[in-house]
């Protein structure tokens, strides 16, 4: 896997945003296009033919929906790179396997299905370049599960408190162990206010440090 060199320009910066069901990422994902100049590549929803059967017989569909969302992802993920000039994407494909090993843990998916996702993934990841930086926008459950009573989507209707917590438990565990190999800067959702500022502070840690591992943030006003 090709690693990013230390510090990019900025025009030229891959930075995936990653978090809840929620939490704020096409917001932000949009907000830092504009403010880098950067295209945007958003997660793939409204066309998702697999979504809705997903959340409707989550049991049934969360093999093939996960696979589906993986194909796309890479097919997005590679796009950035063969484009050059970097990008801004609303969640990394690297999320993908947290909803996968969450479903496991729930007992939604068989053990068999997600050793050939991890085997497929890990074959992609070959051909991947890893991004410059991640932003977690840290949201807790009972935000999450607001914020999508908010949205009214018809396919998330049925997205239930238990899902959102196993959900948000497997997210730490990835942050903790993505934030080794890939800069994570993580804002705490409560605080996060306004997305040109936030934009600003991204650029701002990524220039002024290199060694970027994990990088909380408040915002300097409200």
């Amino acid at each position: 896997m090709t690693q990013p060199s230390a510090v990019a320009p900025l025009n030229d910066l891959f930075i995936g945003i990653a978090g809840m069901i929620g939490a704020g990422k096409s917001t932000l994902a949009t907000a830092l296009g504009k403010h880098l100049d950067l295209p945007v590549y958003f997660e793939p929803v409204a066309d998702n033919e697999y979504l809705a059967d997903f959340y409707r017989d989550t049991k049934r569909y969360c093999f093939a929906t996960q696979i589906y969302l993986l194909n796309r992802r890479f097919q997005q993920h590679q796009e950035i790179i063969w484009r050059g000039g970097g990008g801004v994407q609303d969640r990394t494909i690297y999320e993908d396997a947290v909803f996968a090993r969450m479903l496991v843990n729930i007992g939604l998916m068989e053990d068999r299905d997600f050793r050939t996702y991890l085997s497929l993934f890990r074959h992609m990841s070959n051909f991947m370049c890893r991004p410059h930086v991640i932003v977690y926008l840290d949201v807790k459950p009972e935000r999450s599960f607001e914020r999508i009573q908010m949205r009214s989507r018809d396919v998330e209707s049925g997205v239930s408190m238990e899902y959102l917590v196993a959900l948000y438990e497997e997210y730490s565990r990835f942050i903790a162990d993505i934030s080794r190999t890939i800069p994570v800067i993580t804002v705490d959702y409560d605080r996060f206010r306004d997305a040109e500022e936030m934009a600003s502070v991204i650029e701002k840690e990524y220039l002024n440090a290199s060694f970027l591992r994990q990088v909380s943030w408040e915002p300097t006003r409200g």
